[in-house]
């Protein structure tokens, strides 16, 4: 149930904040008062897209907060499973920031995406905006109708009916896969053969292509690389007289001399001798180096055409031998694939198969709950319709198999009707006008209403172009479904508004140069006044007034 409504910076809201109560809650108010705002913000707190333009003007965000009361265990563990967690008193508020730019969804303060705020919404409340009735136009809101009537039997058949549906489509998509005519088959044998040969023939080896292309850049660099190398060679060698080879040499002869006549200059000696030795590796070193840079033009040419034949692969199989030896392994499992194509063709046939079969058990099963559904709920139909005024009604639904499969089995329904007297039954959409429209989707809201877990049912002007006895009768139905749910309805019919268990005024003031609209709960007296107004339009009498009085105590009669 909905017990609190807080709205801020909506519109023409300033900020207002309204309690309901169990049964039926009436909103009335002149035209324009803001009725349909208040109803906008609280599907705005439920997930619903919101313009920027519903901020009130100069304002930094519009807010919008509901305080739920729920005791159902089947609505309380569905919000478990959705790892929604309802306070220990049952109560569960969410609350909806509105920016320029963006909106900030919470459910009891934690954070939570606008998918999951409307999967839990849809657990909470139904809302009947003022087309809504528009939609049984269409045959697919029909089948959800039935099914939503028939969910404890239906429901658990539908989910294993769409693991039926998937399993067949996926064998149905394999096996447009591999079906291709014996031109094309060898066709693609012939290029795969093509790329296996080609990628085998170059016997690739894991990090060959660093090594080459290492190599390359050294023989390209050679002719640079030695003339440096050897002008290192003869300055650090000894067969010339200043190289750094032969002065050390004759520095470790002439402090010999030096050691003989001083013990202590040993260590030094002992360095000297490492340096000449270090240099004389070293020499030895630049020698053997300068050796290898001498190769022939065809060890040059032989780098150089693996490199560019590697560089080819790589540049049509992958950036790197890795991924071209993993292309490799790709193609060899399509060309195994086509060459076994009509075997794995088979096994995908036998597949559908079994997969169409028990689909058709499924989509039978399913039909027949929903015809079993769909005859309980002609019937309930019908006898609601009754009670709104269709004095002659026949009312049936009518299934059709579909050509194909869906998700949601093989049946179309029609609700077929006739609301005169020796006219055949004929598809609702073709013959119902506004006002019967409105009329039969709130017999479905409230037969739907015995069945489902939802406690609170809001109605946006259900009463479209009705008035009279038939006015009447629309407010004993919503004051019969309000005995065992809690209903908030906006109206401008007094006959409705009457039959109110709390009876709320919604209206338009000016403010210091500014519009803003406020919500009053009515006593027993002022919402008599409000019935008079609704009534007698501007001008309220004393006959007016009393004729409210009258129509109040009626309505309480009833109830």
């Amino acid at each position: 149930m909905l017990l609190n409504l807080h709205v801020k910076n909506m519109a023409l809201i300033d900020e207002i904040e309204v309690d309901f109560s169990e049964k039926l809650n009436i909103l009335t108010g002149e035209t324009g008062a803001g009725k349909s705002i208040l109803l906008g913000s609280i599907n705005a707190a439920l997930g619903a897209k919101v313009s920027k333009d519903m901020i009130r003007k100069d304002a930094e965000y519009g807010m919008v907060e509901l305080v739920f009361s729920i005791d159902q265990e089947e609505t309380i563990q569905k919000l478990k499973d959705l790892d929604i967690s309802v306070e220990e008193d049952g109560l569960l508020i969410i609350a909806r920031k509105i920016m320029k730019n963006r909106s900030i969804s919470k459910i009891n303060g934690q954070t939570v995406t606008l998918s999951l705020l409307r999967e839990v919404s849809s657990l909470l409340i139904d809302i009947h905006g003022q087309h809504e009735h528009q939609s049984l136009l269409h045959k697919k809101v029909h089948l959800e109708i039935i099914d939503s009537y028939g969910r404890k039997e239906i429901e658990p058949v539908k989910e294993e009916l769409k693991g039926y549906f998937e399993r067949y489509q996926n064998a149905k998509n394999a096996l447009l896969e591999v079906s291709m005519d014996e031109e094309k088959r060898l066709r693609e044998l012939d290029f795969l053969r093509f790329e296996i040969e080609e990628i085998e023939q170059a016997r690739l080896v894991n990090g060959e292509d660093e090594e080459l292309e290492k190599d390359y850049k050294k023989m390209c660099n050679s002719r640079l690389i030695g003339k440096t190398v050897g002008d290192v060679y003869r300055m650090t060698g000894y067969e010339e007289g200043e190289s750094v080879g032969t002065v050390l040499g004759r520095a470790v002869r002439q402090f010999s001399s030096v050691m003989e006549l001083d013990e202590d200059a040993a260590s030094l000696g002992e360095q000297l001798n490492q340096l000449d030795s270090l240099c004389n590796d070293l020499n030895r070193e630049l020698s053997e180096y300068l050796s290898s840079l001498e190769f022939d033009d065809r060890t040059f040419y032989e780098v150089e055409e693996r490199l560019n034949l590697i560089h080819g692969l790589k540049a049509k199989y992958g950036g790197t031998i890795e991924k071209i030896r993993e292309y490799l392994e790709k193609q060899k499992k399509k060309e195994e694939k086509l060459l076994h194509l009509e075997e794995e063709k088979e096994i995908i046939k036998q597949e559908q198969e079994k997969a169409r079969k028990l689909l058709d058990d499924q989509c039978e099963k399913l039909t027949d709950l929903r015809k079993q559904a769909g005859m309980e709920l002609s019937r309930a139909i019908k006898e609601a319709l009754i009670d709104l005024n269709f004095l002659d009604v026949k009312f049936q639904i009518e299934f059709k198999p579909l050509s194909n499969y869906t998700k949601d089995g093989k049946d179309e329904a029609c609700f077929m009707i006739s609301t005169n007297p020796g006219e055949p039954l004929k598809p609702l959409p073709e013959i119902a006008s506004g006002g019967e429209l409105s009329r039969i989707m709130l017999a479905i809201k409230s037969i739907l209403a015995k069945v489902d877990t939802i406690d609170t049912l809001i109605f946006d002007e259900i009463d479209v172009g009705i008035s009279g006895r038939t006015a009447q009768m629309v407010s004993e139905k919503m004051s019969h479904i309000a005995k065992n749910h809690q209903v908030i309805a906006i109206t401008h019919l007094p006959q409705i508004a009457a039959m109110a268990d709390s009876h709320y005024f919604i209206e338009k003031k000016a403010e210091d140069s500014r519009t803003k609209t406020s919500i009053v709960k009515l006593h027993r007296e002022d919402s008599i006044r409000e019935l008079a107004r609704m009534l007698g339009g501007v001008e309220i009498t004393d006959r007016v007034l009393e004729s409210a009085k009258e129509m109040k105590d009626m309505a309480e009669k009833v109830k």
